[in-house]
């Protein structure tokens, strides 16, 4: 009998030991898949998704991350497979929203706009705040529109290749071929197997002019490949050669898929005529630019603050500026009676010019600017400019470490907030400050009000931020136990949001949390700890001092 119960806990032990190493190498697959995707190696992730797969079948997070990668490879047939699959796993009606963009991506992909458009409509319906979604609309409807064009610009001509219509004809003589091979016997086939291995080099269904506006710049790279193959043909066949002509084959088969689907998502005449529009739209801009400066100067100035706004959102800070300081020169010359509004112009600019300045890194230039907008904005009593000025003083001043001054800065706009979700910001910017400069209660005491300004407007990703502030600062004040409770909340945040780069992250921050806790360590004692051991080797060493004085006296009224 005891032989019998040792040997049944045996075998439990055993089991959960396979249980562990089983569950531990589904994990290790699944990281490897996510390190994989990080550093763009989506075939190698493929793979380690699939081992993870076998593993536990009908994993959500491996079947969104699968389909993700055959996306990145151009395989809109197994990322729809994946996703399909991970929506078929309904609990409770509540759809996989993640898994809802990858099938409509995959659509997308495969040129059907329609359906995709359908189920991007789904998601936004679902997660109307995901920009995936809205996206995903204005992309289909685009290329929908584009695909069928407008009765005025398209003329149906019977020229061209008409070869779609004897599809049929091209049918029935393929099937007379084949059971003419069939009736000769089996040694055809055979030899037809073998010359298959052999692969053509892919030929585009389009001239190369075509191709060029289709690809654009990937044109020189499908001129590379096929020099490339061409000149593994003439040389001798080994393994190398095979191996380098099977590459260049599925890269110039993966450019055709590609040059396919941006023909049926945009067309050549859609194209043309959007190159026409574009032309006419400059042309009439830079008119408009040049009699609007002479006779209307609020439309020039329109026009060009369009102009700095669009160069500064794509990037290009440098033009940006100089716009800016060009208009200013001109505005400057005109007159109050001219333009109404001069002052607030002028200030406008200046604005821009400081936003330029910060983003090429020169800070006391761009401090220079927003100052002379807030001086504007004092003098002509602009609240908006006002609050605009101090809002980018506080930022530059941020950037430049001179955390004190933003603090002083972004307080004085806080009257003038007039939301909630700007104070909720302006809330959070000040509270980490205060932890910069390690006035860890003042950070708490602004993180918790940032975290109500949030809750008004009801904006769940600022929440998430300023709880994590709150949680941030309770640490530095060594109250563990509640910055645990303040890290829970925020992960739970997370979890709702699917934000998976901050759960990591306030997961790593709570076990340390939890981990001083156990041991009992706090910032604060441990220093009254070394105070403390200071302070007795201070008086060990006094008295000890006090002991050889002693002994001195002693040794001196001795000799007296």
């Amino acid at each position: 009998m005891p032989g019998r119960g040792r040997g049944r806990k045996d075998s439990e032990s055993d089991n959960g030991t396979d249980n562990h190493d089983s569950q531990v190498t589904f994990e290790t697959h699944r990281d490897e898949g996510e390190h994989f995707i990080h550093v763009k190696q989506y075939k190698r992730a493929i793979a380690s998704f699939t081992k993870a797969l076998d593993m536990r079948s009908g994993d959500r997070v491996c079947l969104v991350r699968r389909s993700n990668c055959y996306l990145m490879l151009g395989n809109a047939e197994q990322a729809l497979a994946d996703a399909n699959e991970c929506l078929e796993q309904d609990d409770e009606g509540k759809k996989d929203i993640k898994a809802l963009c990858m099938k409509a991506e995959a659509l997308y992909q495969k040129g059907d706009f329609e359906t995709a458009l359908v189920y991007y409509h789904r998601g936004n319906k679902l997660r109307p705040e995901l920009q995936e979604f809205r996206l995903g609309i204005q992309k289909s409807q685009e290329a929908i529109n584009n695909s069928i064009g407008t009765p005025e610009s398209v003329k149906l001509e019977t020229t061209g290749d008409l070869s779609y219509f004897f599809k049929q004809e091209e049918e029935e003589k393929l099937k007379k071929q084949k059971q003419q091979q069939q009736s000769r016997g089996y040694s055809k086939p055979q030899q037809k197997k073998e010359d298959k291995k052999e692969r053509k080099r892919p030929q585009s269904s389009s001239n190369s002019k075509t191709t060029k506006e289709l690809l654009g710049e990937l044109f020189a790279d499908k001129e590379y490949l096929e020099k490339l193959y061409d000149g593994m043909t003439t040389t001798n066949t080994s393994n190398t050669t095979d191996f380098i002509k099977e590459k260049a084959c599925d890269g110039l088969e993966y450019l055709g898929v590609r040059e396919d689907f941006w023909r049926q998502q945009k067309p050549m005449y859609a194209r043309k005529r959007d190159k026409q529009k574009q032309a006419q739209v400059l042309s009439s801009s830079g008119s408009k630019l040049n009699s609007s400066s002479s006779t209307d100067p609020m439309k020039y100035i329109l026009i060009r603050l369009e102009q700095i706004d669009e160069a500064h959102a794509e990037g290009h800070y440098q033009e940006s500026l100089q716009k800016s300081q060009k208009t200013l020169k001109r505005v400057e010359e005109w007159s109050e009676n001219e333009v109404t509004n001069k002052q607030e112009v002028i200030a406008n600019l200046h604005s821009c010019m400081g936003n330029a300045y910060l983003e090429m890194g020169k800070h006391d230039e761009a401090l220079k600017h927003h100052e002379m907008d807030l001086d504007i904005g004092k003098a002509e009593d602009l609240d908006e400019v006002k609050s605009r000025a101090l809002d980018n003083m506080g930022r530059v001043l941020a950037r430049m470490g001179k955390y004190d001054k933003a603090i002083e800065v972004w307080e004085e706009k806080l009257p003038l907030s007039k939301t909630a979700l700007e104070k909720t910001w302006l809330y959070h910017e000040i509270g980490r400050c205060y932890l910069e400069v390690s006035r860890y209660e003042d950070a708490r005491d602004y993180g918790e009000k940032s975290l109500a300004a949030a809750r008004e407007a009801d904006d769940e990703g600022w929440q998430l931020h300023a709880c994590v502030l709150v949680a941030q600062s309770e640490v530095k004040c060594n109250e563990l136990q509640a910055a645990a409770d303040s890290f829970e909340r925020a992960l739970e945040m997370a979890e709702a949001q699917q934000d998976s780069a901050a759960e990591q992250a306030i997961k790593k921050a709570l076990e340390d949390v939890n981990d001083k806790i156990v041991r009992g360590v706090k910032d604060e004692p441990e220093e009254d700890a070394d105070d403390k051991q200071r302070k007795s080797s201070q008086e060990e060493k006094t008295g000890t001092d006090k002991d050889a004085d002693a002994d001195d006296s002693k040794t001196t009224g001795t000799k007296k």
